[in-house]
């Protein structure tokens, strides 16, 4: 374990060195997207909703878990760096100069949120938006390795991070998807406007509402 751990800082370092010797716009640009991309994700959730509300249930239902469970990976991955505790490697590896500042002691390293985060959301979006995915996988690796690049995490915290959400969000769409999609069904036939506005028209309405060309 100990040599394991001994290679992984080694190539933290690498990876924070490879960040030092890139030019200021580009650490910036590094900086920004660790945050920036968890709002992109979010955009994308209520876009791939949107789309699924003229779908079958099935797909509206595999677009409303598509969130949640990226909120259950949030959660596990929480939970477990409260476990863990684990020190950031900003704090922990000698030498090691972050390009941003160091999280407060306290605010463990593993696993990566914003990697577990970005992997549910990407392949939860995926499987509720197929075609996204040349979009959504690639901007979750693309987070992970920035949380390494700024200097707050280890390689092998983001690397359990993508597989936890990768995980967590398959499970949640595996299990969860037949119990909504009846529950979408009621919603579409509900006498509650917001509720059947949420569940949306769906195809034979959609199609009905459309208008008749010869």
């Amino acid at each position: 374990m100990e040599g394991m751990t001994s290679v992984d800082s080694d190539l933290y370092l690498d990876i924070l060195d490879f960040g030092h010797s890139m030019p200021e716009w580009f650490q910036k640009l590094a900086e920004i997207w660790t945050e920036l991309g968890l709002l992109l994700f979010a955009a994308l959730f209520v876009v791939a909703w949107w789309r699924a509300r003229r779908g079958d249930p099935s797909a509206l239902a595999v677009a409303v878990l598509a969130p949640l469970g990226t909120a259950v990976a949030y959660v596990i991955s929480e939970v477990a760096k409260s476990s863990i505790t684990e020190e950031r490697p900003c704090r922990a590896v000698k030498g090691a100069r972050p390009l941003i500042d160091c999280p407060a002691h306290g605010d463990w390293s593993f696993p990566s949120n914003h990697a577990t985060i970005a992997a549910g959301a990407a392949v939860g979006l995926m499987l509720a938006w197929r075609v996204i995915a040349w979009l959504t996988l690639p901007m979750a690796l693309l987070m992970a390795f920035s949380r390494v690049f700024v200097g707050v995490h280890y390689p092998h915290d983001v690397a359990t991070g993508l597989v936890l959400g990768t995980l967590a969000s398959l499970v949640v769409v595996k299990l969860g998807t037949r119990p909504l999609a009846a529950l979408a069904t009621t919603m579409r036939g509900s006498s509650i406007g917001l509720l059947a506005w949420f569940a949306g028209p769906g195809q034979r309405r959609a199609a009905h509402a459309a208008p008749y060309v010869r």
